[in-house]
């Protein structure tokens, strides 16, 4: 291989990481004729967190795989085609679970949660990230991008002609343009000192996590009467349990017969202002410490067998004033970082990849290579950030009080839903006649960021949730009133579904069987908002057709 401090090769883009979500991108850009370079400092595989796919995920990676060419990754979209092509190391994921715990109390089988997506609209999972990475790695070296791994970033110099990116062995690459996906320790973001130096998130979290052995399945815990337990195990999906400002998450790789992987991925997540980091205790014990305030989640991590270095942080959340300039755009981790709570941070990387990769391919194409040309996709990810910071800060709030949370719950829940039909429609749309002004056309939207991002109403509950979880924070409403104000909104709202369970206040479990479908598909026909009953309708039919296929349109 040729020495880097000789070479003469000028790459139409270096990307710095290889993670994930370089590696998708390196080869998107690599399919479609640029010339790339993907550098990283260490090497795959490596271990990353992340694994939480949701309904969203899996459509931003089919329409990217479609879009530009790499089935790839479109085998990352559903659980069947990940377990055949790279092994049976991932976990099925059927639903969020959420359970409410209160210190020193048995948790309370009436506040729990549980949001099932049809399995005929989607197949998610739960990714074994050390394979999927160095998947998606090795598949943009297939479509012609040069590795360089063990290349430790020193500098990046910026030129009229392009760029030069220094290694700390004193190797050196040119390229006309750089993306850099490489996480916190951002170079470009270090050299432009782009970091908010007071982060601008209301948010505040840290987190204590590891790989586990012998993790005992939720459901054996408890032994509930059968209206408390839920429709599909608890196991089979992602598992939250909450408590005053902090969660443990469970992502099981082991909760499938077809699994041959041991594993749990296990964390924990708190407020670092009311629970500050104990510097005599190590991580390990720290997190025992806290799972032993709780009578069940101690049962559930009790006898675990951790298998690496226990990972402990300072607070997670990091903001940046810009996302892109001349010759330079930080993707995803690369630019800030909010929380794994409600699983963003594959499908909002996805978004992003989606919307910059044919501004890329375009610019390597006419030369220019300007920060006006990427101004979309920094408002994008920056309101894809904003909103989720918003989100996940209301749902920490409303842990105080479950009635609260489930209001939070439900409207998360359905805007997750429709703003997957939402992206799913374009991508139907292309199916039809193949044409790329359909993705286009999806980017003309008000709310940039927001999961359903063309609908007023939705934006306008969304906003009084913020509003009213941020009012019982500051004293000035009581969590009844607050969920009362939120309740009688969705109550009221032509564009929240009826019979599936959103605006049915009782109902603990969102679970969609061919009877509910049926009565919300006879509502949204009858009495729904015209924009749900395009999003439902057309989505259904594709449904429906893909079924008869064999296939799933998710």
């Amino acid at each position: 291989m040729e020495d880097l401090k000789t070479e003469k090769t000028t790459y139409d883009v270096a990307i710095l990481g290889s993670g994930i979500a370089g590696s998708m991108l390196g080869a998107i850009l690599a399919r479609n004729g640029a010339k790339v370079l993907l550098v990283d400092a260490s090497s795959h595989p490596k271990f990353a967190i992340g694994e939480s796919t949701i309904p969203y995920t899996l459509v931003a990676l089919r329409t990217i795989s479609e879009r530009y060419g790499v089935p790839e990754i479109k085998t990352l979209a559903t659980f069947t085609n990940s377990t055949k092509v790279l092994g049976p190391k991932f976990g099925v994921k059927k639903h969020f679970g959420f359970l409410l715990h209160h210190e020193g109390e048995p948790q309370n089988p009436r506040e729990v949660n549980q949001f099932d997506t049809p399995g005929l609209l989607h197949e998610a999972s739960h990714l074994y990230r050390q394979d999927t990475d160095a998947y998606m790695f090795y598949t943009a070296i297939k479509y012609g991008a040069v590795p360089r791994e063990n290349f430790r970033v020193v500098d990046v110099d910026f030129d009229d002609a392009g760029v030069t990116i220094s290694s700390d062995k004193g190797e050196q690459a040119r390229a006309r343009y750089v993306v850099d996906a490489s996480g916190y320790r951002s170079p470009i973001a270090e050299k432009f000192q782009l970091r908010d130096e007071v982060c601008r998130f209301k948010h505040h979290s840290r987190s204590i996590w590891n790989h586990m052995l012998d993790v005992p399945r939720t459901d054996d815990l408890f032994h509930h009467a059968p209206e408390d337990t839920p429709p599909v195990k608890w196991y089979e999906g992602t598992v939250h349990h909450m408590f005053s400002r902090g969660w443990f998450w469970l992502i099981g790789f082991d909760n499938h017969e077809w699994s041959r992987n041991p594993l749990c991925s296990v964390g924990l997540t708190l407020d670092p202002r009311k629970y500050p980091r104990n510097p005599d205790m190590t991580p390990e014990e720290e997190f025992h410490a806290y799972a032993d305030r709780f009578p069940d989640v101690h049962r559930q991590f009790q006898g675990v067998k951790p298998i690496r270095e226990w990972v402990a942080t300072d607070r997670l959340q990091y903001s940046s004033k810009q996302c892109a300039g001349d010759r330079w755009f930080l993707l995803s981790h690369a630019a800030g970082f909010l929380d794994p709570l409600f699983s963003r941070g594959l499908s909002n990387t996805a978004e992003a990849i989606n919307t910059l990769s044919w501004r890329l391919l375009a610019a390597i194409k006419d030369g220019d290579f300007s920060r006006e040309r990427f101004d979309y996709v920094d408002r994008l990810q920056q309101g894809l950030f904003d909103y989720n910071d918003s989100l996940v800060n209301s749902a920490f709030i409303s842990w105080e009080d479950y009635d609260l949370w489930t209001a939070v719950f439900r409207i998360w829940a359905w805007g997750a839903n429709a703003g997957t039909f939402h992206l799913q429609s374009a991508l139907t749309k292309y199916f039809k006649d193949g044409n790329d002004e359909h993705f286009k056309a999806a980017e003309d939207v008000p709310h940039l960021g927001l999961y359903w991002p063309n609908h007023e109403g939705y934006k306008s509950l969304y906003d009084e949730m913020v509003e009213q979880c941020e009012a019982f924070e500051a004293g000035t409403v009581t969590a009844r009133e607050a969920a009362d104000t939120l309740y009688a909104h969705i109550a009221r709202a032509p564009y929240v579904p009826k019979n599936f369970g959103f605006a049915e206040r009782d109902q603990r479990f969102l679970h969609p069987t061919p009877k509910v479908i049926a009565k919300t598909v006879r509502w949204a026909r009858k009495e729904g908002d015209p924009a749900v009953r395009r999003l439902m309708l057309s989505t259904g039919k594709e449904a429906i057709k893909a079924k008869a296929m064999g296939r799933r349109i998710f």
